[in-house]
């Protein structure tokens, strides 16, 4: 049994589109040593909007897909597109970092089961993150800051 959730995706094609769209996944029980978080924030920060968007023409965006999984589509610049080969037909997860919530513990990581955490690694900007524990920072405990509990209203 896993947990079912969704993860942001970004993609170059090689006709000069670049793709993003959420993504049905189930991340795994965590094994010895991992923990899995409900991810509850995840910053954007310059390097994010370098894999989001890449040289993305915004101005360009396209809609399609259901209301419930929209893909948002946007045309790159033909002079930058050589520049993005490297990500040719390659799904990539996005976001850097993240907090949350941990909802489960494998062997070894009990003690952080129910914490907030945070935490770097990738792929952020998704409900579930399966992560090694010795990779997260454990939070303070109480009441998140006003702008936290503000931010969480938004979800």
């Amino acid at each position: 049994m896993g947990f079912d959730g969704r993860i942001l995706r970004s993609r170059v094609e090689r006709a000069g589109v670049l793709k993003l769209w959420l993504e049905d996944v189930t991340v795994d029980q965590p094994g010895p040593g991992e923990i899995v978080v409900r991810v509850e924030a995840a910053p954007i920060n310059p390097s994010d909007i370098g894999l989001l968007l890449g040289a993305a023409d915004i101005a360009t965006l396209e809609a399609s897909g259901a209301p419930d999984r929209p893909v948002a589509a946007f045309a790159l610049s033909p002079a930058r597109l050589s520049a993005m080969q490297g990500r040719f037909e390659q799904p990539l997860a996005v976001g850097n970092e993240g907090a949350g919530t941990v909802v489960a513990a494998g062997e070894g990581a009990g003690h952080l089961m129910g914490r907030r955490v945070g935490m770097v690694g990738g792929a952020m900007y998704a409900d579930y993150r399966k992560i090694p524990a010795r990779d997260v920072l454990l939070l303070p405990m109480g009441r998140a800051p006003p702008m936290a509990r503000r931010c969480s209203s938004i979800r």
